[in-house]
């Protein structure tokens, strides 16, 4: 076992490389040791049972419906089980379930996108907060709950009487909160929610329910808790490792029946973004937050290979099964992660054609016209962003406030604050906007591609006044001068200097 961790390793650190994430490695060598002839190993059981455990344990902890009721996220998401008839009759005519209910399972699993891969891209863009964004992870957690919500029912489809009892840990709240106000320090609390998924898990055994359903209803009993984030934290590298087994035994389970189905799901995968992209607009958003949405949900989920293992355990779909699931959504990633790294510039390029789908009038995501009089933009209202429009409004200057996340935009306008929505990285905005009268512009974006992608808009566009830009890195400043910025903060190492010189100002009085 020493020898296939290692390898484990070596190819995840490989995949990781390539801005690929490391269970994609450890399904590399799934395959390999399939085609090689490894029989398994009992170690490798545990680790991939421990890992699933961990898994929905810390789902049960992070679940938040009130996220989905938003007006775009349920009807979008629901639109998205049109998808279902297609993927059906693929799967049935396929033979990767066997019944119906699991059948629906296995469908619901592949219309969900990955919430893994794509919060990663968004998180590394600076786009975690940004219309488009907020609104891909709120779809994408919809179909997380739709599926898991049918993967609960054919758990329990075999259950007896007792087995629902499972349904009860939430209840067990009271004692939970005691136990994890006891945890004091990170350990404890590392050992209490690794105690609490494998109680759920031996209980739901003991009642005759599906073991992994017992760990995700215990987590169920601490969500919302202040502290549940905490523990799903500590949890998380644990979780990680212990999945290496789960994933590298559903490439073991790859194999030359399961090819076939695999490619055959990778080619209807070409349906997701149209389904994404379509309603979107319909809804009336610009063409460009619906295609980045609709590229940003192009994938099938990890959580599809973790439901097809989990219906393998319940005797519902064969091991070629769960090996095409796995193909296909491999598959997936590594044709979805070099589009998504260059998602804006895709956009720009099918540009002509795809904003003729839009909806003429007014949009949710309509981006301002002109500056409204000021004399000086603020991009990005985070908290350099925010201070910087304070201080020019003390001094008496015309400022407006531009932010791609709505929530930010909402609470500045209820401060009284002059801020709209706009998003930096659209080259619409720059063509769209009026400049008449402004003298500068302080780009406080956290993302340097997005601030290196708004000083070039506005340099092409022939703006001649002041670009200030912030740089978190001294490798930053090359690059955004070529671009044209005229003045460079560093927030943080210039906040250590005015710190360091104010303590021997007080040091020398």
């Amino acid at each position: 076992m020493a020898g296939v961790f290692l390898l484990a390793f070596v190819s995840g650190v490989l995949a990781v490389r390539l801005g690929l994430p490391a269970f994609l490695g450890y399904l590399a060598v799934g395959v390999l040791l399939g085609l090689g002839g490894f029989p398994g190993d009992r170690l490798l059981d545990l680790f991939a049972d421990l890992g699933v455990y961990l898994l929905l344990f810390t789902v049960g902890l992070g679940l938040r419906l009130e996220r989905l009721f938003r007006k775009e996220v349920l009807g979008t998401g629901a639109l998205q089980l049109l998808l279902l008839p297609p993927f059906l009759l693929l799967l049935y005519l396929l033979g990767l379930a066997q019944n119906p209910l699991a059948l629906l399972v296995l469908a619901v699993a592949l219309i969900n996108p990955s919430t893994v891969l794509l919060a990663r891209v968004l998180q590394g863009r600076g786009e975690l907060a940004a219309l488009h964004g907020q609104m891909a992870l709120g779809i994408s957690v919809f179909l997380d709950v739709a599926s898991l919500a049918l993967l609960i029912l054919v758990g329990f489809q075999g259950a007896g009487p007792s087995g629902f009892l499972v349904l009860l840990f939430p209840l067990l709240r009271p004692l939970l909160v005691r136990l994890f106000a006891l945890a004091q320090g990170a350990e404890l609390k590392l050992l209490l929610g690794v105690a609490l998924a494998l109680l759920g898990a031996e209980a739901a055994r003991l009642l005759g329910a599906p073991e992994a359903l017992g760990a995700l209803f215990m987590g169920l009993g601490l969500a919302r808790h202040p502290g549940a984030g905490e523990v799903a934290e500590r949890l998380w590298a644990l979780r990680e490792i212990f999945l290496l087994g789960f994933f590298v035994k559903a490439g073991m389970a790859v194999g030359p029946d399961g090819v076939f189905a695999g490619l055959l799901l990778l080619l209807v995968l070409l349906l997701k973004p149209l389904f994404l992209f379509l309603p979107l607009v319909r809804q009336g958003f610009r063409a460009r937050t619906a295609f980045l949405v609709g590229l940003g949900l192009a994938t099938y989920s990890e959580f599809a290979l973790v439901a097809a293992g989990v219906l393998q355990a319940l005797g519902s779909m064969t091991e070629q099964g769960v090996g095409a699931v796995a193909l296909a959504v491999g598959g997936s990633f590594l044709l979805a992660a070099p589009l998504l790294q260059r998602a804006h510039r895709l956009y720009e390029a099918w540009k002509p054609w795809l904003a003729r789908l839009e909806r003429p009038g007014l949009h949710p995501d309509e981006e301002p016209q002109g500056a409204l009089g000021a004399r000086w933009l603020v991009v990005g209202m985070g908290r350099t962003g925010a201070a910087a429009y304070r201080f020019l409004v003390e001094r008496g200057e015309a400022v407006l406030g531009l932010d791609s996340d709505p929530s930010k935009v909402e609470y500045h306008t209820a401060k009284g604050r002059r801020v709209l929505y706009g998003d930096a990285e659209d080259p619409a905005l720059w063509e769209g906007l009026d400049l008449t009268g402004v003298r500068g512009v302080i780009l406080a974006l956290p993302d340097l591609e997005a601030r290196l992608r708004a000083t070039r808009a506005l340099r092409q566009r022939g703006f001649r006044g002041v670009v200030g830009a912030v740089s978190y890195a001294r490798e930053e400043d090359a690059p955004l001068k070529e671009a044209g910025v005229d003045v460079i903060f560093h927030p943080l190492l210039e906040a250590g200097e005015r710190l360091a010189e104010r303590v021997l100002q007080e040091g020398e009085a």
